[in-house]
Protein backbone atom coordinates (compact mmCIF):
# COMPACT_ATOMS: atom_id res chain seq x y z
CA UNK A 1 0.00 0.00 0.00
CA UNK A 2 1.50 3.36 -0.97
CA UNK A 3 1.68 6.61 0.98
CA UNK A 4 -1.31 8.19 -0.82
CA UNK A 5 -3.96 6.23 1.05
CA UNK A 6 -1.99 6.33 4.29
CA UNK A 7 -2.07 10.12 4.10
CA UNK A 8 -5.86 10.07 3.62
CA UNK A 9 -6.26 7.73 6.57
CA UNK A 10 -4.03 9.78 8.81
CA UNK A 11 -6.15 12.79 8.00
CA UNK A 12 -9.27 10.95 9.11
CA UNK A 13 -8.25 9.30 12.35
CA UNK A 14 -5.76 9.51 15.16
CA UNK A 15 -3.17 6.78 15.34
CA UNK A 16 -2.16 5.46 18.74
CA UNK A 17 -0.51 2.38 20.15
CA UNK A 18 -3.00 -0.50 20.10
CA UNK A 19 -0.87 -2.85 22.20
CA UNK A 20 -2.72 -4.44 25.10
CA UNK A 21 -6.22 -4.08 23.63
CA UNK A 22 -8.14 -7.28 24.30
CA UNK A 23 -10.32 -8.90 21.68
CA UNK A 24 -14.04 -9.04 22.34
CA UNK A 25 -15.32 -12.58 22.67
CA UNK A 26 -17.45 -13.85 19.79
CA UNK A 27 -17.27 -10.46 18.05
CA UNK A 28 -17.15 -10.37 14.23
CA UNK A 29 -13.57 -10.04 13.05
CA UNK A 30 -11.67 -8.57 10.11
CA UNK A 31 -8.12 -9.69 9.30
CA UNK A 32 -5.78 -7.21 7.59
CA UNK A 33 -2.63 -8.69 6.03
CA UNK A 34 -0.21 -5.91 5.06
CA UNK A 35 3.59 -5.80 5.26
CA UNK A 36 3.80 -2.05 5.97
CA UNK A 37 3.34 -1.42 9.70
CA UNK A 38 2.21 2.19 9.18
CA UNK A 39 -0.40 1.30 6.56
CA UNK A 40 -1.63 -1.72 8.48
CA UNK A 41 -2.06 -0.04 11.85
CA UNK A 42 -3.63 3.05 10.32
CA UNK A 43 -6.23 0.99 8.49
CA UNK A 44 -6.99 -0.89 11.69
CA UNK A 45 -7.44 2.35 13.66
CA UNK A 46 -9.84 3.70 11.07
CA UNK A 47 -11.88 0.50 11.00
CA UNK A 48 -12.02 0.37 14.79
CA UNK A 49 -13.81 3.70 14.66
CA UNK A 50 -16.12 2.80 11.78
CA UNK A 51 -17.06 -0.73 12.86
CA UNK A 52 -17.65 -0.39 16.58
CA UNK A 53 -17.81 -3.68 18.43
CA UNK A 54 -15.74 -5.58 15.85
CA UNK A 55 -12.35 -7.18 16.34
CA UNK A 56 -9.40 -6.51 14.02
CA UNK A 57 -6.36 -8.73 13.65
CA UNK A 58 -3.45 -7.19 11.75
CA UNK A 59 -0.77 -9.49 10.34
CA UNK A 60 2.47 -8.92 8.46
CA UNK A 61 1.97 -12.01 6.30
CA UNK A 62 -0.13 -15.14 5.92
CA UNK A 63 2.53 -17.02 7.90
CA UNK A 64 0.87 -15.63 11.04
CA UNK A 65 -2.69 -16.66 10.10
CA UNK A 66 -2.85 -19.25 12.85
CA UNK A 67 -3.12 -16.37 15.32
CA UNK A 68 -6.65 -15.80 14.04
CA UNK A 69 -7.88 -19.39 14.35
CA UNK A 70 -10.96 -19.56 16.54
CA UNK A 71 -12.01 -15.98 15.79
CA UNK A 72 -15.36 -15.12 14.20
CA UNK A 73 -13.71 -13.99 10.98
CA UNK A 74 -16.03 -12.22 8.51
CA UNK A 75 -13.51 -10.74 6.07
CA UNK A 76 -9.81 -10.94 5.12
CA UNK A 77 -8.07 -8.01 3.41
CA UNK A 78 -4.81 -8.99 1.70
CA UNK A 79 -2.26 -6.52 0.31
CA UNK A 80 -1.51 -7.22 -3.36
CA UNK A 81 1.95 -5.67 -2.85
CA UNK A 82 2.49 -5.02 -6.55
CA UNK A 83 1.97 -8.66 -7.49
CA UNK A 84 0.00 -9.95 -10.45
CA UNK A 85 -2.84 -12.36 -9.83
CA UNK A 86 -0.83 -15.12 -11.47
CA UNK A 87 2.15 -14.68 -9.17
CA UNK A 88 3.18 -17.73 -7.19
CA UNK A 89 3.43 -15.81 -3.91
CA UNK A 90 -0.11 -14.45 -4.22
CA UNK A 91 -1.44 -17.89 -5.08
CA UNK A 92 0.38 -19.27 -2.04
CA UNK A 93 -1.16 -16.55 0.17
CA UNK A 94 -4.65 -17.28 -1.13
CA UNK A 95 -4.13 -21.01 -0.63
CA UNK A 96 -3.00 -20.42 2.96
CA UNK A 97 -6.13 -18.36 3.61
CA UNK A 98 -8.43 -20.91 1.98
CA UNK A 99 -6.92 -23.73 4.02
CA UNK A 100 -7.79 -21.99 7.29
CA UNK A 101 -10.84 -19.90 6.38
CA UNK A 102 -12.41 -21.57 3.33
CA UNK A 103 -15.74 -19.74 3.43
CA UNK A 104 -14.50 -16.25 4.31
CA UNK A 105 -14.61 -13.50 1.64
CA UNK A 106 -11.25 -12.05 0.58
CA UNK A 107 -10.56 -8.54 -0.67
CA UNK A 108 -7.34 -7.21 -2.20
CA UNK A 109 -5.60 -3.95 -1.32
CA UNK A 110 -3.76 -2.44 -4.28
CA UNK A 111 -1.62 0.59 -5.08
CA UNK A 112 -3.02 0.73 -8.64
CA UNK A 113 -6.42 0.90 -10.35
CA UNK A 114 -5.59 -1.80 -12.88
CA UNK A 115 -8.93 -2.94 -14.33
CA UNK A 116 -7.37 -6.03 -15.90
CA UNK A 117 -6.04 -7.22 -12.54
CA UNK A 118 -9.37 -6.36 -10.90
CA UNK A 119 -11.26 -8.40 -13.51
CA UNK A 120 -8.92 -11.36 -13.06
CA UNK A 121 -9.34 -11.13 -9.30
CA UNK A 122 -13.12 -11.18 -9.64
CA UNK A 123 -12.93 -14.33 -11.77
CA UNK A 124 -10.80 -15.95 -9.06
CA UNK A 125 -13.53 -15.38 -6.49
CA UNK A 126 -12.05 -12.29 -4.81
CA UNK A 127 -14.91 -10.20 -3.41
CA UNK A 128 -13.42 -6.70 -3.47
CA UNK A 129 -10.58 -4.65 -4.98
CA UNK A 130 -9.59 -1.58 -2.98
CA UNK A 131 -7.03 0.77 -4.50
CA UNK A 132 -5.20 3.57 -2.70
CA UNK A 133 -6.81 6.15 -4.99
CA UNK A 134 -10.29 5.53 -3.54
CA UNK A 135 -11.74 8.25 -1.29
CA UNK A 136 -12.09 6.89 2.23
CA UNK A 137 -15.88 7.22 2.34
CA UNK A 138 -16.21 5.17 -0.86
CA UNK A 139 -13.75 2.56 0.42
CA UNK A 140 -15.71 2.22 3.68
CA UNK A 141 -19.00 1.89 1.80
CA UNK A 142 -17.40 -0.79 -0.37
CA UNK A 143 -16.13 -2.62 2.68
CA UNK A 144 -19.59 -2.66 4.20
CA UNK A 145 -21.04 -3.89 0.91
CA UNK A 146 -18.66 -6.85 0.88
CA UNK A 147 -19.46 -7.58 4.53
CA UNK A 148 -23.14 -7.58 3.57
CA UNK A 149 -22.51 -10.26 0.94
CA UNK A 150 -21.88 -8.17 -2.18
CA UNK A 151 -18.84 -7.48 -4.34
CA UNK A 152 -16.90 -4.25 -4.80
CA UNK A 153 -14.90 -3.57 -7.97
CA UNK A 154 -15.23 0.15 -8.80
CA UNK A 155 -12.42 -0.16 -11.37
CA UNK A 156 -14.76 -2.23 -13.56
CA UNK A 157 -17.51 0.40 -13.50
CA UNK A 158 -15.39 2.63 -15.71
CA UNK A 159 -14.38 -0.13 -18.10
CA UNK A 160 -17.95 -1.32 -18.40
CA UNK A 161 -19.15 2.19 -19.18
CA UNK A 162 -16.34 3.13 -21.54
CA UNK A 163 -15.95 -0.18 -23.33
CA UNK A 164 -12.81 -1.38 -25.06
CA UNK A 165 -10.42 1.02 -26.70
CA UNK A 166 -7.47 0.59 -28.97
CA UNK A 167 -5.17 0.01 -26.02
CA UNK A 168 -7.40 -2.57 -24.32
CA UNK A 169 -7.72 -6.24 -25.34
CA UNK A 170 -11.08 -7.31 -26.74
CA UNK A 171 -13.31 -8.81 -24.06
CA UNK A 172 -15.56 -11.84 -24.44
CA UNK A 173 -19.30 -11.70 -23.89
CA UNK A 174 -18.80 -13.57 -20.62
CA UNK A 175 -16.38 -10.90 -19.38
CA UNK A 176 -18.80 -8.14 -20.40
CA UNK A 177 -21.59 -9.90 -18.55
CA UNK A 178 -19.33 -10.25 -15.52
CA UNK A 179 -18.62 -6.51 -15.61
CA UNK A 180 -22.34 -5.74 -15.83
CA UNK A 181 -23.06 -7.91 -12.79
CA UNK A 182 -20.28 -6.24 -10.85
CA UNK A 183 -21.58 -2.80 -11.79
CA UNK A 184 -25.04 -3.80 -10.57
CA UNK A 185 -23.65 -5.04 -7.27
CA UNK A 186 -21.34 -2.15 -6.51
CA UNK A 187 -21.92 1.57 -5.96
CA UNK A 188 -24.63 1.93 -8.58
CA UNK A 189 -26.86 -0.48 -6.64
CA UNK A 190 -26.68 0.83 -3.08
CA UNK A 191 -25.92 4.21 -1.63
CA UNK A 192 -23.07 4.36 0.91
CA UNK A 193 -25.57 4.64 3.76
CA UNK A 194 -27.59 1.70 2.46
CA UNK A 195 -24.35 -0.30 2.34
CA UNK A 196 -23.77 0.65 5.99
CA UNK A 197 -27.23 -0.60 6.95
CA UNK A 198 -26.71 -3.80 4.93
CA UNK A 199 -23.49 -4.61 6.77
CA UNK A 200 -25.16 -4.24 10.18
CA UNK A 201 -28.20 -6.20 8.98
CA UNK A 202 -25.95 -9.04 7.83
CA UNK A 203 -24.47 -9.13 11.33
CA UNK A 204 -27.95 -9.74 12.74
CA UNK A 205 -28.47 -6.31 14.32
CA UNK A 206 -31.97 -5.06 15.08
CA UNK A 207 -33.21 -1.75 13.71
CA UNK A 208 -32.65 -0.13 17.10
CA UNK A 209 -29.04 -1.36 17.28
CA UNK A 210 -28.39 -0.28 13.68
CA UNK A 211 -29.74 3.16 14.46
CA UNK A 212 -27.45 3.48 17.46
CA UNK A 213 -24.34 2.28 15.63
CA UNK A 214 -24.88 4.53 12.61
CA UNK A 215 -26.22 7.50 14.58
CA UNK A 216 -29.54 7.44 12.70
CA UNK A 217 -33.14 7.65 13.80
CA UNK A 218 -35.25 4.51 13.82
CA UNK A 219 -37.41 6.01 11.08
CA UNK A 220 -34.38 6.60 8.85
CA UNK A 221 -33.16 3.03 9.31
CA UNK A 222 -36.60 1.73 8.41
CA UNK A 223 -36.61 3.92 5.30
CA UNK A 224 -33.20 2.59 4.20
CA UNK A 225 -34.37 -0.98 4.74
CA UNK A 226 -37.46 -0.34 2.62
CA UNK A 227 -35.27 1.00 -0.20
CA UNK A 228 -32.95 -2.00 0.08
CA UNK A 229 -35.83 -4.48 0.04
CA UNK A 230 -37.30 -2.79 -3.01
CA UNK A 231 -33.98 -2.96 -4.88
CA UNK A 232 -33.55 -6.63 -4.00
CA UNK A 233 -37.24 -7.50 -4.46
CA UNK A 234 -37.16 -8.95 -0.94
CA UNK A 235 -40.07 -9.23 1.46
CA UNK A 236 -38.16 -9.25 4.74
CA UNK A 237 -34.74 -8.92 6.38
CA UNK A 238 -33.86 -12.59 5.92
CA UNK A 239 -34.60 -12.43 2.22
CA UNK A 240 -32.43 -9.32 1.88
CA UNK A 241 -29.33 -11.18 3.06
CA UNK A 242 -30.19 -14.29 1.04
CA UNK A 243 -30.75 -12.32 -2.18
CA UNK A 244 -27.54 -10.35 -1.79
CA UNK A 245 -25.48 -13.50 -1.23
CA UNK A 246 -27.23 -15.11 -4.20
CA UNK A 247 -26.26 -12.18 -6.40
CA UNK A 248 -22.66 -12.27 -5.22
CA UNK A 249 -22.52 -15.94 -6.18
CA UNK A 250 -23.81 -15.11 -9.65
CA UNK A 251 -27.22 -16.72 -9.26
CA UNK A 252 -30.43 -15.18 -10.63
CA UNK A 253 -32.75 -13.29 -8.33
CA UNK A 254 -35.98 -15.03 -7.63
CA UNK A 255 -38.93 -12.91 -8.60
CA UNK A 256 -41.56 -12.34 -5.94
CA UNK A 257 -44.73 -14.38 -6.40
Amino acid sequence: MNSCWVAQLLGSTQVSDSAGIKRRRNAPTVIIIEHSTLARTTVVKLLERELAGWNFIDLISTESLDRALGAEVRLIALDLAGRGVESTSLRDDLAAIAARFPEIPITLLSSTDDAIIARQALKMGIRGFFSTSLPIDIALAGLRLVLAGGTFFPQLLGTAANGSNEHSPARSEAEKSLDERTQYLALADFTPREADVLAELQSGCSNKVIAGKLNLSGHTVKMHLQHIMRKLQAQNRTEVVARLIQRAAGGPDASPS
